[in-house]
């Protein structure tokens, strides 16, 4: 049995790119309570800004609010329309699940009752305290799970206590019964599943909250493939979850002019445009099929590569790709049996990554252990394209920037170029801004890993079938994002969602370059190419 990829992205090694996370809290963190009461991220700190709601009865306000009503209604009334009877249904079963996580707060507010010390902060904010908003999410099922995995993962628009606790929000979810995969497997195809796969296996790769994932060979060439299935109803559900998501969003703003002014409702329209793609699987295979022209274009096709799409057993809710064989960056020494340079392969994987960046309309904004491989042919697998970002060329240049002072450890190149991505209001200090930034980077220690490999052979074949995973706290690889947020946006600076994304691929590699190249300098390397030609000058031989 060999191991097929199916998510992943890639990066290099980050100079004093590493931290220990005790030293960071301590040093630059404030305590927790602290902090849930601080109102630091404004715009989202809805739990410390209650006393803002009488603003709503200002007389100012008050004429602003009746002249827009008729619009928030109108926009209410037509969400519910679209949404249609599912929304029925999950407010019962929002409610159900409301009423689950209330006792266990209700349970908890009882213990603590006795406390000398008084209700803690956590249980004093309810079902909005990060712990009990979590558990909420994880009850309501996959949309939320991804709102949460969402958080998590844009400390440049959340609050801190939020993106740390969204960070436990796994997507693991039961399998669907076989038989409802092949139900819509001969939807999908629109005939006999046998005629198109010679063989399905039906248990099933891997299981997520909106896909599943089972390996089979194609009717006919016999070719090993890996069908990716939407689960049954999850574009409805997610649909029914966004809009109330939205509804609620709009009555914030209208509530609570702070809201307004920190675009709360078109955060939540970016969150439902991410999701509605991840959920439509042509948007997948032009994301893929574009990579794999990228690499045709750039002569890349020895060095990388990307599953292969066979279109004619693909639809929205199915995707069939070539399957992969390898094993994740992660594994050294299967990664040693393959090739006689681990960080050679390493360097391939940064070039190809860093040159889709600015050859491709979209770059894989996922590239943990279990989505890039280094595959049984001595190439770098870049697998599954559900999550990816778009950067714009003034972020790019902005990034490039920051990322030479990181090596050159300019501060005030880095504040300066921080200064150009984020979005403000004010004059910045940019030489008190870059004492900070430098107060943050001269804490940053070793971050320590631990990899887990387990391996499993098959008579038949002999093949090797490796699952690797790279365990860290996710709160420490987060810390960085935070502390430099945290900083900037005391200055009045607001970054869009791509940096974070760029941010975390580079400290995926930062964690591969340690594995595979520990004297490897990524940002110094002339190997590595990170400050390239324009993107038109790529996209040019595209055409």
């Amino acid at each position: 049995m060999a191991v097929s990829a199916i998510r992943g992205v890639a990066c290099g090694r980050l100079p004093q790119f590493h931290f220990h996370h005790s030293r960071l809290q301590s040093s630059s963190l404030s305590p927790r309570s602290k902090r849930l009461l601080n109102g630091r991220s404004k715009g989202f700190t809805l739990f410390a800004q209650y006393s803002q709601a009488q603003d709503l009865f200002s007389s100012s306000r008050l004429q602003e609010n009746i002249q827009n009503l008729p619009k928030l209604v109108e926009d209410i009334v037509q969400t519910s329309i679209n949404t249609g009877p599912r929304g029925a249904l999950r407010l019962a079963q929002g409610i159900q699940a409301v009423i689950g996580v209330g006792s266990e707060w209700l349970a908890d507010v009882s213990k603590s009752a006795n406390s000398s010390a008084g209700l803690p902060t956590e249980l004093q904010l309810g079902l909005l305290s990060p712990v009990y908003l979590r558990k909420l999410f994880e009850r309501m099922g996959a949309t939320y799970i991804k709102l949460g995995q969402f958080i998590a993962s844009a400390p440049t628009l959340f609050p801190q206590e939020y993106v740390e606790e969204f960070q436990k929000c796994f997507d693991r979810a039961p399998p669907v019964p076989f038989q409802e995969i092949q139900a819509i497997l001969r939807e999908e195809l629109g005939r006999p599943i046998d005629s198109v796969y010679e063989y399905v296996d039906p248990t099933p790769l891997a299981s997520a909250s909106i896909a599943q994932v089972h390996g089979a060979k194609l009717k006919g060439s016999r070719e090993d493939v890996v069908i990716k299935v939407l689960k049954p109803g999850m574009e409805d559900l997610l649909v029914a979850d966004m809009n109330f998501v939205y509804v609620v969003a709009r009555i914030l703003e209208f509530l609570n002019p702070e809201f307004s002014r920190t675009s709360l409702v078109g955060v939540v329209k970016d969150i439902r445009e991410s999701m509605l793609e991840e959920v439509d699987f042509y948007k997948e295979a032009a994301n893929i099929e574009s990579f794999r022209k990228y690499l045709e274009v750039m002569g890349l096709t020895r060095q990388a590569t990307a599953p292969k799409v066979y279109e004619y057993c693909s639809s929205k809710r199915v995707l069939t790709m070539e399957r992969l064989y390898g094993v994740p960056l992660t594994d050294l020494d299967s990664i040693s049996s393959l090739v006689p340079s681990p960080e050679n392969s390493l360097i391939t994987a940064l070039n190809v990554w860093f040159g889709s960046l600015l050859a491709c309309e979209t770059f894989h904004a996922d590239v943990h252990a279990g989505n890039l491989w280094l595959l049984q042919d001595g190439r770098i697998g870049f697998l599954d394209f559900g999550i990816v970002g778009r950067i714009s060329p003034k972020t790019w240049a902005a990034m490039e920037v920051f990322l030479t002072s990181i090596a050159t450890e300019e501060y005030e190149s880095m504040a300066s170029a921080l200064i150009e991505m984020g979005a403000t209001n004010r004059d910045i200090d940019t030489q008190a801004f870059a004492k900070d930034l430098e107060k943050i980077f001269s804490s940053i220690q070793d971050l320590d890993t631990e990899i887990v490999v387990a391996t499993a052979r098959e008579r038949s074949t002999n093949a090797t079938a490796v699952s690797a995973n790279l365990v860290v706290d996710e709160r420490q690889m987060n810390a960085l994002f935070l502390d430099v947020v945290r900083v900037s946006q005391s200055y009045g600076l607001r970054f869009p969602r791509e940096f974070a994304l760029l941010l975390k691929q580079l400290l995926y590699f930062d964690r591969y370059t340690r594995l595979l190249a520990p004297n490897l300098n990524m940002l110094q390397d002339q190997r590595i190419s990170i400050v390239s030609n324009r993107r038109s000058n790529y996209r040019d031989r595209f055409n």
